[in-house]
């Protein structure tokens, strides 16, 4: 697979197979990965790697603390700003939309959404999950590096005839995420990311989100 094909393929994958993934392939995929770009060199990405009877130990944990805490946990950042505008707004509602009318749940069946968001807190049975942390007394500059590692982790995943799906969501219990992998107060953790064999036959990775045109994010002077 060439990079442009991987390009193409990538997307965020919202049901997995319940198949494992040996722990020497994600090795060998975040070893690669360290070849992402990072101004000055700094590396400043930190990624745990968390699979079978110990992921499901997490997902239940979460679960637990979501019993007691609905709305999650007192949030580090925003996933968006609090007052989204255009055109950002409607790209989001169109692929939330998008995303529901795929599964065939309409929008006044919110505990229906609200049951499929939840499959965030799950990996979307993914048997794998890697969290990401980076240095705390890093600026918003390096969390581009952090973005680039990620994104070349979910290319050479492709590569190996795995899919993923990055997740903020799970930035809403940050506590016991980083209590559960033992991320240091000296790092900030970002977010998830599953990984696993996609359920090709599965409504939800039928669709595709909507790209803006090359003309409304490109100025060639």
């Amino acid at each position: 697979m060439n990079v442009a094909d991987a390009v193409a393929a990538r997307y965020s994958c919202r049901a997995f197979l319940d198949r494992a993934v040996p722990e020497e392939q994600i090795r060998r995929i975040v070893d690669r990965a360290r070849q992402a770009p990072s101004g000055g060199n700094l590396q400043p990405w930190f990624v745990y790697v968390v699979s079978g009877s110990a992921l499901k130990n997490l997902v239940e944990r979460v679960h637990e603390r979501s019993a007691d805490c609905p709305r999650g946990e007192a949030r580090e950042y925003d996933v968006y700003p609090p007052e989204l505008h255009e055109p950002y707004r409607s790209r989001r509602w169109r692929c939330g939309e998008a995303l529901y009318a795929a599964l065939d749940i309409p929008r006044e069946d919110k505990p229906a959404r609200l049951r499929q968001f939840a499959k965030n807190l799950e990996a979307f049975g993914a048997p794998a999950a890697l969290f990401f942390g980076i240095d705390r007394r890093m600026g918003r500059n390096q969390w581009a590096h952090l973005g680039m590692f990620m994104q070349t982790i979910m290319l050479l995943a492709l590569e190996e005839g795995l899919h993923t799906c990055p997740q903020e969501a799970w930035s809403a219990f940050h506590e016991t995420v980083t209590e559960f992998i033992g991320m240091p107060d000296s790092q900030m953790f970002y977010c998830g990311m599953a990984i696993g064999h996609a359920d090709p036959d599965h409504p939800v990775n039928q669709w595709r989100t909507e790209r803006a045109p090359l003309e409304d994010i490109a100025t060639f002077l």
